[in-house]
């Protein structure tokens, strides 16, 4: 069984042009580009916040710092992939060698085979999902732009994405050539950050597949390794969407009243969405992962390993001893991912966009 065929065709694309894919041709080169294409793209952007910050309405900048701040956790997310490669290879290894063992056994290939398709099209929707969100948004501020350009007849061009442009970019071919450019790098981006997020529910759902007993420090040993290349990406998207889910929700309260409140809202309210559901799916797989790791420790108690010979019930014992050791992918090795902790990102979100209207 290859590793091509665990996962969907446009998660493996997504990772082959992000250079993580294990033995992926040219990739110094896709690591290379995504970094420059970021760094141009986050350094004009954050010059654009500074010198404009005292001219733009509040809620606008919180808009734009919340806009920016996602890419900054992408850039963030795929350097420590990059450097976590080994263990994501590893893990592959694993997950194909499980699949290799269990497609003789008809039942585990048929609980394989459902996670898989589930898996599959968790990753489609999340595609279709960010490309409507990046389409959505574009168009939206297009037409904003194009409406406020009619009434006061100015010559500047709208932007998909503000920048300070170092040269002239309302000449013909010229603007046309940014906006295709502004649409890729935002969409692909979108989708890359989307499907990072799928990666982390194709990992966690591939614990449902193994033989409890038989398997069990396999599992610990596969949480280990989802813990080590998750853990530090946890940490930072667990303070950066917090602050960036703030944002979004103070621009669309701050937005009530005003003219244009309908655009800002159904601008926002998408990419809000999105925000909230990659903290949820974070939370969601640390929940999942401890959850089945309880049920490991219940099921072998619930059986009848007291009626067992000797030997077997000894072995049943340590397997109960050891599902004490909750399994789990932790924030920085502090606290532990959980619908709780999702909660709490909600409420601390909700707590700072009180603050930011008292201080507006």
């Amino acid at each position: 069984m290859k590793v091509d065929d665990i996962f969907s065709k446009s998660l493996e694309i997504c990772l082959r042009i992000l250079g993580i894919w294990p033995d992926s041709s040219y990739v110094l080169l896709r690591r290379l580009f995504w970094i420059i294409a970021l760094l141009i793209e986050q350094y004009f952007h954050y010059q654009y916040i500074i010198i404009h910050f005292h001219s733009t309405e509040f809620f606008e900048v919180m808009n734009l710092l919340g806009e920016t701040l996602s890419y900054s956790i992408f850039l963030i997310k795929l350097i420590l992939l990059w450097y976590k490669q080994r263990t994501f290879d590893r893990i592959l290894t694993m997950m194909a060698i499980d699949w290799e063992k269990c497609y003789s056994a008809k039942f585990s290939m048929f609980a394989m085979t459902c996670n898989a398709k589930l898996s599959r099209r968790f990753t489609n929707m999340t595609v279709v999902l960010y490309s409507m969100a990046v389409i959505f948004h574009s168009s939206n501020i297009v037409m904003k732009h194009t409406n406020d350009d009619e009434a006061s007849n100015t010559s500047t061009r709208p932007l998909l994405t503000d920048m300070d442009l170092p040269f002239n970019y309302n000449r013909a071919y010229v603007y046309e050539l940014i906006i295709i450019i502004q649409f890729l790098h935002v969409w692909l981006s979108s989708c890359a950050i989307g499907l990072l997020n799928a990666l982390l529910i194709n990992l966690s759902e591939s614990f449902t597949i193994k033989k409890i007993i038989k398997k069990h420090q396999q599992i610990i040993t596969f949480s280990e390794y989802i813990e080590d290349l998750y853990s530090n990406i946890a940490m930072v998207l667990f303070v950066s969407d917090t602050f960036i889910i703030c944002c979004l929700g103070f621009v669309m309260v701050a937005s009530v009243g005003t003219p244009d409140a309908a655009k800002i809202i159904m601008r926002t309210l998408l990419f809000y969405f999105v925000m909230n559901m990659e903290a949820f799916v974070f939370c969601f797989a640390g929940e999942y992962l401890s959850t089945k790791s309880d049920s490991i420790g219940d099921a072998a108690y619930n059986s009848f390993w007291y009626e067992s010979n000797s030997k077997d019930s000894r072995i049943i014992l340590f397997v109960i001893m050891k599902s004490q050791r909750q399994l789990t992918i932790t924030i920085g090795k502090t606290m532990n991912l959980s619908l709780q902790q999702f909660s709490s990102i909600v409420k601390a979100s909700a707590s700072y966009i009180s603050v930011l209207l008292a201080m507006n």
